[in-house]
Formats: C-alpha cells, structure tokens, sequence
C-alpha cells in the first residue's frame, strides 16, 4: 500500500528529525526529572474542565478523574485511547488496530455520539456522525500534562453531547518543556515508532516548542486467527508558543498537522449473489489545526480569555469522504458580583462547512453546513464560609439541527473538613441530532430472493435520515464522596442515575421497489425491494450505577492505584415504536469493570509496574468476558535517559472487546504485546 510519494513524506519526516537535532546547539539546560505525585498533592491537583476556571479536585462538585503525565509514562500505553482505560466509569473498547468504541457510563459504540471530547479546548467531537475519529487524535504523549474527565454531564459549561462525559486532553505549557527530546521503541503490534520535541525560550517571557512523531503498527487479527486488513501509520508534527506579557496578560499560540495510512476492510451489501461482498481499501487521512488564545487578569477574584480556533480535517476511505472545516470562537469572563457570588459567563460561536463524498454504503445528497450560536452563565454561590457551595448555572445554545437547547444544572458541595467533599448534583444535557441523521442514507444489508416470501426479489435494508429526528435528552441525578482517609490512602465514590428521553431508534418505514420507485409491490423486472429505518426517538431508558477509586501508598516505593465500576443500563420502546434491534444496547456495556495498577520503585533507578483489569462480558455481542495484564520494566542508567520493556495483554494470545456497529467492517481482537521504549532528555 506505500507508493513512492509516500515514501517520500516518511523520508521529510526524518529529515525533520535531523534538523531538529542539529538546532539542539542552542538547547540550554536539561528538563528536570518527572516525579512522582504524593496522596495530598493528587487530591489538590488543579482542573478547569468541571467550571472552566482553575481550582482543585477537592473543591468540585462532578465527578472528576485526572490522568497525570506520570500515570502516562508508567502505564506503558502508545495512545491517548488505552490511557483512557485508566479512568472508572470510562468504556473503552478496540475492534481492531485503529477503531475504538468509547463511552462514559454506558451506550458505548464505534460511533459512541455522548461524550465530549476535546484537546487542548478544541472540540474533535464530529457532528457529522456524532462521535470521534479516534485514529487522528494524535499528539506526542510526552507532552500532554494531564487528561480532565468528567463522568456525567457537563453541558452547562461545554454544551450540547457532553451528555455521559466530558474529555478534556490538556497539554503542557512550553515553559515546561525545554531542551530536546528524544524517543523511541519498536516491537511486535508497535512495529516502529518515534518521536522528537526540542523547546527553548525566545526572550524572558516566550517560550517555545516543536515536536515530530510517526508511528506503523501491525494488523490486528480475526477470530479464525488470520490477520486482519487494518495496518495502519501515521506522523504528525506541531508547535506552541505560550508568552507572558506582563502578570496580567497571557498569549498562546500552537498548532498541529498529521497525515496516516491505513487499511480498511468493510463488507458491502449488494443486490445481487453472494449479496454481500467484502471491499479492503486503502485510505488516507489528514488534520491541521490551529489555535490562539488571550487571558487576561484584571485581579485575583477577576479574569477574561478569549479563545479562537481553525480545524480542517480530510479523510477519503471508501465509505465515506469529507473534508471539514471548523472556525470555533470562544469568550468568557469570570469576576465577583458580591463576597458570596462568583459569575462565568461566556458567549460562543462556530461554524463548520463539510463537503462529503458519497459510496456504495453512505449516500447523502448535501454538503453538511452548520452554525452553533452558544452562551452559558454559572453563580458559585456560597452559602456557608468555607464549609457549604451552591453553583447554578446553564448553557443556551442554537443550531441548524434541532434549533434552541436550554442544558442547565445545579451543584451543592459541603467540605466539613480540608479531608472531606460530598457533592450532589442534578443536571440536563442533550445530544444533538447528527447530519447523517437527518439527510443521510447507510445501505445495512440485503436479504435474498425469497427471503420476505415466496418469489420475493432481494431486499435491501438501509438506515435513512429523518428532518424530524430530534435532540435525545437526558436528566442526570449524581452524588459523590471524596475523603483522605489517611496520608496514605485516598477514596473517590461517585453514584449516578440517569434518566434518558428520545432515545434514537430505528423505525421501519414504507417499502419501496428500486430503481424504479415504484410503491411496493408494484415492482418492475430487475426492481429490488428497499426497506427503510429511519431514526425516530421512540425509547427511553435509565442508566445507573457507582464508580470507586483510591490512590494507596503502601509504603515508600509502593503504589497501588484500584478502581471499580458497576453500571446497569434499561432501555424501553414505546408502544408503538416498531424497532426490533435497539435494546440491545443494554448488553453492550459491561456491568462491571475492575481495574489495578501497581507501581513499585525497587531501587538502583528501576521501576516495575503492572496493570490488571477485568472487563465484564457483552451479552448483546457475545462477547466473553476478559482480563488483561499489562507489565512495565524500566530503568534509568542515567538522569535523563530512560529504558523500558513493556508487555500488554499478557494473559492470552488474543481476545474480542467489541463488535462493530453501524458500518458493518470486519472484527478484529486485541493481540498481545511486547515493544522496548527509550527516553532521553537533553
């Protein structure tokens, strides 16, 4: 699947390596060494995804969990993806080398259309299906500072789809990131991959970055255990440029491109014998983005940013081609309207022009244009000094699909102690109706001669859009604990009922005959029966459940890190709703995952490190239940260099996690494992 043209790009990416390199003469001093977080450093570290506005973990009201640079770097994970596996309540799931299904508290799939995901602010949630291109999120891992994640809604900041979660991938300051970087592995599913980043400052207050990864990593394999046609590589390079212009004033610039390869096996249905056939297609994707944002300080209780952003991504696999393009504004300013009243308030715009590509399995005959006018307000509100918070808030949005959204919520925190939080919170999101909801075609399967009766011709059944589809809304009921129990031990619990309306269903429509048009069953010679679904909002249900997490210190050069989540989905059609498929959705998230991470320092620079996690079966799918182990050998023979050895998914040769739904492409399973890493700073 390499032409020489690509061959070539590899070739300018090396190139960049080694110029890189060569500018390292004007390096100055070495990155200082990462360490480890203690119990009450975790517990007060700062987030800004659950009000928009720095403040720590201890002090907000949602149920929030942080993966650290350090959790990254021990963990032995390649991809933004897997380390999300570290988070409770967060399903994630691969069903092959560059497809994942990932959800927060339930309703998981490929095309999973209820968590929000951003980077760096920048939304890569895509309205044109409802869900994320998992396989261009790339970034150099080393540069990511933390990843924010909400379990719940947070529409009453974010907006419309931060209906289960919210993802916020939040990378470092260029300040933190000076001097040279170099790192590299290669192993059995990793078969190569490399990355460099050299940071210096321009001036006393600029500071400056640039980075450069590729990656290839091997096909995944069938159940039948031959391998699948999923290969796929990438590379991708970007910037930032952070600059204080004084202590008030505050400018980043940064920006990002990535080009990947990959291959593509999907089963098209076809009117005629054998019906279906399977098509491997090679495709390439492309992203380049660019962001800028102003804070400004006008006091410590007083601040403003203005954020802006352009985003242009292309894609051509065979099943659908687009080229999207993104102009997002942001405004907000914080300030104190009375001792006890703290107001965000924000306004927003964005708007996206997509020209699409039809094939033989989507078909839509416009080109998706859209625009999203938003403002949100949020009081925190406190109503006893120090000990008891109350923060009320909404978000107000327009846009071309659905027309005006009201999300609000409200929050009530009690901290009786520097130890303690207890937190409740209720809530209302939406996700809004995708493009290919309301204008689309997706050609599922055809059903043989004879099939519907006798000397019937072949029937085709697709999935078409409706201009009637609506938002699906949910009212989210949470309660959450937080406490240090001791210096040692820490314990996250977070409860959640969620009541779900409008719930996307698949409505059988009016048979047709094709080409002709004519009404079933007045078909012609050589005519095929078209059986349309069409997306209704014909089922409601409840999701619910209770997440745990602990940080234990066992004792200086011992860590453990457990986690666990029990959720437990109901789906109901209505009455006269005629979908046969879509409660199926109950047994496609898994009412138990378990999760524990050992980190062990064992001296002379060595660290070893495992991963033990058990995710419950999908009986919708089944697919069996599993468990996986994950080890990390390290060792540092010098300050700034690091070797490891990482094994993944020990415990068998290969396991199942999730099928695919929608666009019908062949299942893979998740292979073990084993690549070497090295890390050197200078």
């Amino acid at each position: 699947m390499f032409s020489m043209t690509k061959t070539l790009k590899w070739t300018l990416l090396f190139s960049i390596f080694f110029m890189l390199l060569v500018t390292r003469a004007w390096a100055e001093d070495a990155m200082s060494e990462l360490t480890s977080f203690g119990i009450e450093e975790l517990m007060n570290i700062e987030v800004t995804i659950a009000s928009k506005k720095p403040q720590k973990l201890t002090e907000t009201a949602a149920a929030v969990f942080v993966i650290t640079q350090e959790d990254i770097r021990r963990s032995g994970v390649t991809t933004i993806m897997d380390a999300l596996r570290m988070a409770p309540g967060i399903e994630v799931a691969q069903s092959g080398s560059k497809v994942w299904a990932i959800s927060a508290r339930g309703l998981n799939g490929r095309f999973a259309n209820k968590l929000l995901v951003l980077i760096d602010g920048r939304t890569v949630y895509q309205p044109l299906f409802s869900g994320v291109y998992w396989d261009i999120q790339e970034t150099l891992l080393e540069d990511i500072d933390r990843i924010e994640i909400i379990r719940g809604p947070g529409a009453s900041i974010w907006g419309a789809n931060a209906v289960n979660g919210v993802i916020n991938v939040i990378t470092k300051n260029a300040s933190e990131t000076q001097g040279t970087l170099l790192t590299g592995g290669a192993g059995t599913e990793e078969k190569g991959f490399a990355g460099v980043r050299y940071g210096a400052k321009a001036g006393e207050d600029m500071s400056y970055r640039i980075y450069a990864k590729c990656f290839q990593r091997d096909a995944s394999v069938l159940s039948s255990g031959d391998k699948a046609y999923d290969e796929w590589q990438g590379m991708s390079g970007g910037f930032r440029i952070d600059k204080n212009d004084s202590s008030q004033s505050f400018y980043t610039l940064q920006g990002d491109i990535s080009y990947g390869e990959a291959e593509d096996s999907i089963i098209v249905p076809s009117t005629t014998a054998p019906f279906s056939n399977v098509h491997d297609s090679d495709y390439s994707f492309f992203g380049a983005n660019i962001l800028g944002r102003w804070t400004y300080t006008f006091s410590e209780s007083s601040d403003m940013a203005l954020q802006a952003y352009y985003d242009n991504s292309k894609r051509n696999p065979f099943t659908l081609g687009l080229n999207k393009n993104t102009f997002d504004m942001d405004f907000q300013h914080r300030f104190l309207l009375t001792s006890r009243h703290e107001i965000i308030w924000g306004l927003g715009y964005r708007h996206i022009h997509e020209p699409i590509d039809n094939s033989d399995v989507i078909i839509t005959n416009e080109e998706f244009n859209s625009d999203l006018y938003s403002a949100f307000i949020q009081d925190n509100i406190t109503l006893v000094h120090d000990k008891v918070f109350l923060m009320i808030g909404s978000k107000f949005e327009h846009n071309d699909a659905s027309g005006f959204e009201l999300q609000p919520s409200a929050r009530l925190m009690w901290t009786p102690d520097h130890k303690s939080t207890v937190w409740g919170a209720v809530s209302r999101a939406v996700r809004t109706p995708s493009f290919i909801e309301g204008n689309g075609r997706i050609n599922q399967t055809v059903l043989p001669d004879d099939t519907l009766f006798p000397g019937s011709p072949p029937a085709e059944i697709a999935l078409v859009g409706n201009d009637n589809f609506d938002s699906e809304d949910l009212v989210a009921y949470e309660m959450g604990f937080r406490h240090l129990l001791t210096k040692k031990v820490s314990l996250d619990i977070a409860t959640y009922f969620n009541q779900y309306d409008h719930l996307r269903t698949f409505e059988q429509g009016s048979m047709l005959c094709e080409p002709s048009g004519s009404p079933f069953p007045l078909c012609l010679p050589g005519d095929n029966i078209f059986i349309p679904l069409s997306a209704g909002n014909q089922m409601t249900g409840e999701i619910y459940g209770v997440e745990l997490s602990s940080d234990v210190v066992v004792n200086d050069w011992w860590t453990l890190k457990p986690s666990y989540s029990y959720m437990k989905v109901q789906l109901h059609l209505d009455s006269n709703s005629t979908d046969t498929t879509s409660e199926s959705a109950e047994g496609e998230s898994p009412h138990h995952q378990f999760s524990l991470r050992s980190l062990m320092n064992l001296g002379n620079n060595i660290e070893m490190d495992a991963w033990l996690r058990y995710v419950d079966s999908l009986p919708a799918q089944n697919i069996d239940s599993y468990i996986t182990l994950d080890l990390r050998l390290a060792w540092r023979p010098a300050k700034n260099l690091e070797l490891s050895v990482v094994g993944q998914n020990l415990l068998d040769n290969s396991h199942a996690e999730f099928k695919p739904e929608i666009i019908d492409i062949a299942s893979s399973e998740v292979q073990r494992s084993i690549y070497v890493k090295f890390v050197w700073n200078f």
